[in-house]
């Protein structure tokens, strides 16, 4: 499993997707499913960056791993911030009216929808959350 500690701020987010697809393009991950992996790896980075430590600053770890048979990459997301479970909540109401009022947790959505695994724990004074998809 490859490892990268970055600072938990927004302009570190180049760098947390450059890792990851580095270890994509080397499994010749398919671009879509890649763009894909891409978004919810912004979606998250950018939510522990804006509220994980708010107002003070902390890191943000990523865990990636590709799995064989099938063939699968496995990405954590571990901070030190506030306990936060982004999974607890009900999912955002995706009504035109809703849509309108942007009334957050869209984010979150287009995670849960795009990979075929999403999980979060709370562990060690961690967050962990963890999503999977299918190469």
């Amino acid at each position: 499993m490859k490892r990268l500690t970055v600072p938990a701020k927004v302009e570190y987010l180049d760098e947390v997707t450059a890792f990851v697809d580095e270890e994509l393009e080397s499994y010749g991950c398919p671009m879509e499913v890649q763009l894909q992996i891409e978004l919810a790896i912004e979606e998250i980075f950018v939510n522990i960056a804006s509220y994980a430590y708010k107002p003070a600053d902390g890191e943000a770890e990523i865990r990636c791993e590709v799995l064989r048979a099938p063939l699968r990459v496995v990405i954590q997301f571990l901070d030190g911030g506030k306990p936060y479970d982004p999974l607890a909540k009900e999912d955002a109401d995706t009504s035109p009216e809703a849509l309108e009022a942007r009334e957050g947790g869209l984010g979150i959505l287009l995670v849960k929808r795009t990979m075929d695994d999403v999980r979060y724990t709370y562990e060690g004074g961690k967050n962990i959350l963890t999503i999977l998809k299918q190469l």
